[in-house]
């Protein structure tokens, strides 16, 4: 089985952390996420993640420290999801490539069907097992 790099910006603010949904058109249609993406050859996690976050939200930030690491087997592949605590460099996020977005409290997060490995790592942030 091939092995996915993605890797996810957990942004807060007041409270709550930032979730966007996937498009109805991607794979895990229509689920929720910590915003990023894949790795792509020779990018560091920091290079993808600022590229992803531009590309989906029309953001720039600034990425801080790695907070957690979950490895979850899907069917046909691998996601090592690498999560990184970032800061928001400007403001104004747009749904560019992703069909929603929010700010949400972790109290609220279990209203939001999350894909597997987002759910994994949000478990470990939070301390649920």
């Amino acid at each position: 089985q091939r092995t996915i790099r993605v890797v996810a910006a957990v942004l807060e603010r007041e409270g709550k952390y930032l979730i966007t949904q996937r498009r109805a058109t991607a794979v895990l249609p229509l689920m929720w996420e910590f915003p990023g993406g894949r790795v792509e050859a020779g990018e560091t996690d920091q290079k993808a993640l600022e590229r992803e976050l531009l590309h989906r939200l029309g953001v720039e930030i600034e990425v801080g420290k790695l907070i957690s690491f979950v490895s979850h087997p899907y069917e046909h592949y691998v996601v090592d999801l690498f999560l990184y605590e970032c800061t928001l460099v400007t403001e104004t996020l747009e749904p560019r490539a992703v069909n929603a977005f929010k700010w949400v409290a972790s109290s609220d997060f279990d209203q939001y069907p999350f894909t597997p490995a987002d759910e994994a790592s949000m478990n470990k942030l939070l301390g649920v097992s």
